[in-house]
């Protein structure tokens, strides 16, 4: 549903621009929570919060978004999943899902997709590599990784111009503590999707440690086989962050509150959700169209215009008439049965009726509608003295 949307969605609107030139594809999960025990398929799972890693019970959308250099990011595709799922769970199928659709919506350009380390696994690579796209992943550090990092000299880091950095006056350098560099890497060497790229190393002081003796750095290290400039590679891979702009907005919104209790049905509200985001972008590429002049329409005199009819003032109507709630129907019936009388034939009372006792006298000669029964009369307890031996009389 979503692929058809946003496919006719470019056709009638310049939704993509540049998409002839490049295409970024980017992916990524979120964790939104729920409560409650009657949510299907809500497990915990984990989050990021304030920079640390929580555990939240919750649902996991997964999201394709496209975007270019010149255009805010559409979303592809969207399924939602559990709370426990690996974020990395069906992103190989997703990923070819959102290249077809970026294909089909007269896109043209380079395609590069986008991704951090949980989609650095081969399932995406191999994706990439069968559609003709170009990736830029993060690699989860191991052994082999570690090894690479290592190998690369000191003096074959450059620093990275991030937009943004401040440049230094006196030596028109920018100050910026990150350096970047570059090593061949063989990733996924034992399988039969192994294939070698650029391994390119980002490394910032690690701001725990402002004051230490000797600088201590921190690496991040992605995945990449485009041909593009190490400084420039560095800073394409980090505006993968525009996914979370899409992310800032269903929260907001549609993601604010995951309402049914049942699985499927909140799936269908996800894609509800990516389909209403759509349609936002369609309204904020429309606004920057320049507005064309609509043809002038005269409007005929005063007096030449025919006046319509008047029509009599509507009579005001009651409200409909209420029926009676099914449950109360049945509670009717119930206490019915249990005090052995006839409901009400509105269903509409719960109270039972009782039956009118008759009045009795009270003292004084008064009448008293009290509805208390009369009181029964004692049995006598003396003994008959008159025969011995006798049994006692209780009369």
């Amino acid at each position: 549903m979503l692929r058809e949307h946003l496919v006719a969605l470019c056709g009638r609107v310049d939704l993509l621009p540049g998409a002839d030139e490049q295409v970024f594809i980017d992916i990524d999960s979120l964790l939104r929570p729920v409560y409650g025990h009657a949510k299907q398929g809500a497990s915990y799972g984990h989050t990021k919060i304030a920079g640390k890693q929580i555990l939240r019970k919750g649902l996991s959308p997964l999201a394709t978004t496209i975007s270019t250099p010149g255009a805010a990011p559409v979303i592809a595709g969207m399924r939602l999943r559990a709370g426990k799922t690996n974020s990395g769970k069906g992103a190989g199928r997703m990923v070819a899902q959102a290249i077809g659709t970026a294909r089909a919506a007269a896109s043209n350009g380079q395609i590069l997709v986008r991704g951090d380390s949980a989609y650095g696994n081969r399932k995406v690579v191999r994706a990439c590599r069968r559609a003709g796209a170009q990736f830029s992943l993060v690699m989860i550090r191991n052994a082999a990784v570690d090894r690479a990092i290592t190998a690369i000299a000191d003096d074959a880091r450059t620093p990275v111009s991030y937009p943004g950095a401040v440049c230094d006056p006196d030596t028109g350098g920018w100050i910026s503590d990150a350096e970047v560099a570059e090593i061949g890497y063989t990733a996924f060497a034992s399988t039969p999707d192994r294939i070698t790229a650029r391994l390119i190393v980002r490394r910032v002081k690690d701001a725990r440690f402002p004051d230490a003796l000797f600088p201590i750095w921190r690496y991040h290290p992605f995945f990449t086989n485009t041909d593009l400039p190490v400084e420039a590679a560095d800073i394409t891979h980090r505006q993968h962050a525009i996914i979370e702009t899409v992310f800032a907005d269903l929260i907001d919104g549609p993601l604010a509150h995951i309402p049914s209790g049942r699985f499927g049905a909140n799936s269908a509200g996800i894609l509800c959700a990516a389909d209403r985001s759509q349609s936002a972008a369609r309204g904020r590429r429309a606004r920057r169209r320049p507005a064309h002049p609509s043809p002038r329409i005269d409007i005929a005199p005063p007096d030449h215009q025919r006046s319509s009819p008047t029509r009599p003032p509507a009579t005001p109507t009651g409200p409909a008439p209420a029926h009676p709630l099914a449950l109360v129907q049945i509670l009717a019936c119930t206490v019915a049965q249990h005090h052995r009388i006839q409901p009400a034939a509105d269903h509409t009372s719960l109270t039972p009726r009782r039956k009118a006792r008759p009045e009795h006298i009270g003292k004084a000669g008064q009448t008293s509608n009290y509805l208390t029964p009369p009181p029964r009369p004692r049995r006598s307890t003396k003994l008959d003295t008159s025969h011995p031996g006798q049994s006692v009389d209780r009369g």
